[in-house]
């Protein structure tokens, strides 16, 4: 049976994507001298957060997820990432292909918050390989890729910056339910206020010279969306 491993061997963003993503670049070696045909290859990748350090400021930025920082020790565990597949063609011995992973800036998402918390260095990543391989000099045979292959990869944090930065520049992002959209939209209208931006300015009372840390934001969001904090 032939013998697949797996090597990650850079990342780049995608700049001509239509939105965020990333280009992992894959080694594929297989043993012995017969031709691999295809193969339909399946990839998990998982963040390791324990595999780096971290600053205080990303320290605290993580707070939310991994809770303080004196109970890391039970708490950093991985952090899924994506699942994706990809179809390799046809090679002899050894092979390199790109691996597109569509990313989010849903700040909801758990993978998204880790990223963006991060000031410097790298994310470690687990690469996780498993699949379906068509091999064999005369006609073919089908294979199985174990579930145990997989390869480990450092990810520098400015290649997603630069990724989100292409599609999303100087901003953020936030989801919100319909019926809050449509209270903010109402406020927006009733206040003649140029831009979400000066929306949500107003509302933290930045716009009428208000100290956001009063309590009138609180109280005029429940006034439009009729919802009191949780």
């Amino acid at each position: 049976m032939t013998e697949f491993s797996f090597t990650c061997t850079g990342v780049r963003a995608d700049r001509f994507a239509a939105g965020p993503t990333l280009v992992f670049r894959l080694r594929v070696t297989a043993s012995g001298d017969e031709p691999v045909h295809a193969v339909a290859l399946r990839c998990q990748i998982r963040i390791e957060p324990a595999r780096r350090g971290y600053e205080p400021a990303e320290a605290d930025a993580l707070a939310d997820l991994f809770g303080e920082r004196s109970r890391w020790g039970s708490t950093l565990q991985p952090v899924q990432f994506a699942q994706v597949s990809l179809m390799v063609p046809a090679f002899t011995g050894e092979t390199e292909a790109d691996l597109v992973v569509p990313c989010t800036y849903d700040m909801d998402i758990a993978a998204t918050r880790y990223f963006d918390a991060l000031t410097d260095g790298e994310v470690p990543l687990l690469m996780l390989f498993s699949g379906t391989a068509f091999t064999g000099a005369g006609g073919f045979r089908v294979e199985p890729v174990p579930w145990d292959r997989e390869a480990v990869f450092r990810m520098p944090v400015t290649t997603w910056r630069e990724m989100v930065e292409q599609h999303f520049p100087g901003c953020g992002w936030i989801r919100l339910p319909h019926d809050t959209m449509d209270a903010l939209l109402a406020f927006r209208s009733r206040g003649a206020l140029p831009s979400w931006d000066a929306t949500v300015r107003a509302l933290l009372g930045e716009g009428t010279g208000t100290d956001p840390g009063t309590p009138r934001p609180a109280s005029t969001l429940t006034r439009i969306t009729g919802r009191t904090a949780p």
